[in-house]
């Protein structure tokens, strides 16, 4: 994959850092892609749709009318499912949708989507990022020194600044390094990084 540049703030070189080849390649994994995003969006569904059957419904204890001698049909109860009022036959109920993927999946699809950032030159690696006084504009005046339209930004440490002075900011979002996540960094059409962070995310996707 090669080098990147480090820039600061101000947007000027300070140095450079190898990206490691063997996460950072320009294999591409569409269909892993798939298969990682299905999976995150599973695991955040709240799963907490339900309705309820007849044994749940109130009411409905009485017989509504005489088994015979009416012409009509027999009823037991006024909360059969044909009945207005009455249970739902085969509702949903509260369940989870996550289901199981393998984590060198998930790893292999972030890692392909980092280098593919990378490749069209949209992974910016900073010495540091911060904005000591925690305001929206003077973010936005970082933002518009290196033309971010939309930027997915990844620290290392804590950077509370950073987050408050974005918290505004709906085109960006700052993740902890645990946090990185494929549909993030596919939401984003430009990545920040730390220099710290690259290295913990590479140590992380390295496995």
């Amino acid at each position: 994959m090669g080098s990147v540049e480090i820039y600061n703030m101000n947007r000027e070189v300070v140095g450079s850092v190898e990206l490691d080849a063997a996460v950072f390649n320009d294999e591409t994994r569409a269909h892993l892609y798939h298969a990682v995003v299905r999976y995150q969006m599973a695991k955040r569904r709240a799963g907490t749709h339900a309705t309820k059957g007849r044994a749940m419904v109130s009411g409905g204890g009485r017989k509504p009318y005489r088994q015979k001698g009416t012409g009509r049909a027999r009823q037991g109860s006024t909360r059969s499912p044909h009945y207005r009022g009455g249970g739902v036959v085969h509702g949903p109920h509260y369940r989870s949708h996550a289901h199981k993927l393998p984590k060198t999946v998930r790893r292999l699809a972030l890692a392909g989507a980092l280098a593919k950032r990378a490749l069209e030159a949209r992974l910016t690696v900073l010495s540091s990022i911060e904005v000591p006084s925690g305001k929206t504009k003077d973010f936005v005046s970082f933002l518009d020194r290196f033309g971010f339209e939309d930027l997915l930004v990844v620290v290392n440490d804590e950077a509370l600044l950073v987050e408050r002075a974005s918290r505004n900011l709906q085109s960006v979002t700052v993740l902890p390094v645990v946090g990185v996540n494929l549909i993030d960094v596919l939401r984003h059409s430009n990545v920040v990084m730390t220099v710290d962070a690259l290295s913990a995310v590479t140590a992380r996707l390295r496995g």
